[in-house]
């Protein structure tokens, strides 16, 4: 799963990041209760603001558990011992699945 980051927008609210993953915005809070290396700020009313870098941390978590079946503790364990290893690993298969598209759609476009 890919999520445009604005390169403008500082933060963002739980309802559009619950939006962009298609989950449950209760999905998004349980996961900032389990995961440390979530800090997203709180407003005024204490709805939670999530930073890119947040953002990049739950697509992280997001691959992990949904899309590679980790369970929660396993996902932990896997951040903590190669958080740098798995992001590197990560930022490089979502840079891939973003140019597989790009082609793709050149080809579409070719083919008309």
């Amino acid at each position: 799963m890919h999520i445009e980051l604005s390169p403008d927008k500082r933060y963002y609210s739980i309802g559009e990041v619950a939006k962009a993953f298609n989950v449950n915005a209760s999905l998004i809070r349980f996961w900032d209760s389990e995961f440390d290396i979530l800090r997203p700020k709180k407003n005024a009313k204490g709805n939670r603001m999530f930073t890119p870098e947040d953002v990049k941390n739950l697509q992280l978590i997001y691959h992990l558990v949904k899309e590679r079946g980790f369970t929660l503790e396993g996902a932990k364990i896997h951040l903590k011992e190669g958080q740098k290893k798995t992001m590197d690993k990560f930022e490089i298969i979502s840079k891939l699945e973003s140019i597989k598209m790009q082609l793709i759609s050149i080809k579409n476009e070719l083919q008309q």
